[in-house]
């Protein structure tokens, strides 16, 4: 059945039709397309443009073929253009000549524009959903690593003595960013644009601001000829599903340098890690590794989309279709990506001595030591260089600064004294700097306070 055949005289070409038709991926939003479709006829009802009896047997009607569809006792015909030509079809053959009055009032710009917005907001609540479950396993890898002492880097090479519980509150706020980006996108797109007929509205006396209601819009939109041709929202959610992807790469980047026989920061569990077909010693951080490439994936989504709608002019065009088949991708890649590293972190085991030992011998107590000597008296442009001798020293005889006599210090410095130790102890260098902003054992735990607050919002 197709929507638009009457003013033609020949059929449509078969490949044209293949080229042309959406029903293979937009019956994906069958239940969207239903609910909308559900809401508009209650509309026209309430606005005496349908008998209550027409109503019923819609409503009726639509109700079954969705839960025809979820049972799969009816099955998508690829005779059909789309979901909502399938949809009504099906409707008409099920309950006669009420069926065609469905689409009173409405075009298919207006309702693909609602079916996608529909859909683009379930989508975003379920995301949502991921990522609060991530941003709940971080805080509790924060709350159980409060004095997991580890080195910071910059540039990858080792800077300043850490926690644990301070790296993963760094991943922590970026997801809780993720988090925000998501609401406010969804804030944003809550406008129901049914009503809008093609581009121009209707004739017929509609109440958009019930359809609205009726659908957990926040009211209808404003412009018809936006309303049918705006995909900002799907811009801005794959843009914010980039980035999501892209945080997780990070973090994955790391999991992959931790796991390797030169850090053994970690341990990945077996059931996120894979073997070699040919050397039995192996295990492959392959879940780390595949999500890290599909962020790849999500950015071409992103790049698609604003390519495609960057020369469209106003209102509606064909083109727009192309929205769909990238963006399913996009969200249904990264609710993978974000479920599996869920689950790989929560498994993960932290080696917590090699961690400490790593920082201990990578001199990340350097700039600890050059305080000292400034709390001593010394320019810190001299106790720069002192410290910096002390390193040399250090890499001569394959030691850490702790492993330093006083004997030693003195030698370098006569400054030093036996409280060296004391403040170049990893307890100490982390405690210290909660004064300065980088959070210490106490001040963490405020810290994870506030993040439980933001995250019970």
């Amino acid at each position: 059945m197709k929507l638009w055949g009457g003013r033609f005289t020949k059929e449509t070409n078969q490949l044209v039709h293949n080229f042309n038709a959406s029903l293979s991926f937009d019956q994906k939003f069958y239940h969207q397309d239903i609910e909308g479709s559900i809401a508009h006829v209650k509309m026209l009802a309430k606005q005496g443009i349908l008998t209550t009896e027409d109503r019923d047997a819609i409503i009726e009607g639509l109700e079954g073929i969705r839960r025809d569809l979820e049972s799969r006792a009816l099955a998508f015909t690829a005779e059909h253009e789309d979901i909502h030509s399938f949809v009504e079809a099906v409707l008409t053959e099920r309950i006669g000549e009420a069926g065609k009055r469905l689409h009173t009032g409405r075009s298919r710009n207006d309702q693909v524009a609602l079916d996608m917005k529909l859909y683009t907001r379930d989508e975003i609540d379920e995301l949502d959903g991921l990522v609060k479950s991530l941003l709940e396993e971080l805080l509790k890898l924060m709350e159980e690593n409060l004095d997991t002492y580890m080195p910071g880097f910059t540039h990858l090479q080792k800077a300043q003595p850490i926690t644990l519980a301070h790296h993963m509150g760094a991943y922590f706020e970026m997801f809780d960013r993720d988090r925000s980006r998501l609401s406010d996108i969804r804030k944003r797109m809550n406008y129901c644009p049914l009503g809008s007929g093609a581009l121009a509205g209707t004739t017929y006396p509609l109440d958009r601001e019930y359809t609205a209601e009726l659908l957990g819009f926040d009211g209808p939109t404003l412009n018809s000829m936006d309303s049918v041709a705006d995909r900002d929202y799907v811009i801005e959610l794959l843009s914010a599903l980039s980035t999501i992807a892209m945080h997780l790469s990070r973090f994955c980047e790391e999991i992959i340098i931790w796991n390797t026989n030169e850090y053994q920061f970690v341990e990945i569990d077996d059931s996120y890690s894979t073997g070699s077909s040919i050397m039995p010693q192996k295990k492959n951080p392959d879940i780390a590794e595949l999500i890290r490439g599909k962020t790849g994936r999500v950015y071409g989504a992103l790049v698609s989309i604003l390519t495609t709608m960057k020369g469209i002019p106003l209102a509606y065009n064909k083109d727009m279709q192309e929205d769909k088949e990238l963006t399913f991708d996009a969200i249904d890649t990264v609710k993978g990506c974000l479920a599996l590293f869920t689950g790989m972190i929560s498994s993960m085991t932290f080696k917590k001595d090699a961690m400490e030992a790593s920082a201990k011998n990578g001199f990340t107590n350097a700039t600890d030591a050059a305080d000292y000597l400034v709390n001593h008296g010394v320019a810190f442009r001299d106790a720069h260089g002192i410290v910096g001798q002390l390193v040399l020293y250090c890499i001569e005889k394959g030691i850490a600064l702790d492993d330093m006599s006083l004997e030693e210090f003195q030698a370098i410095s006569p400054v030093f004294e036996e409280d060296i130790y004391d403040a170049i102890s990893m307890q100490t260098c982390v405690k210290k700097r909660m004064t300065i902003g980088a959070p210490g054992q106490d001040a963490m735990k405020k810290v994870i306070e506030a993040c439980r607050e933001r995250l019970e919002k």
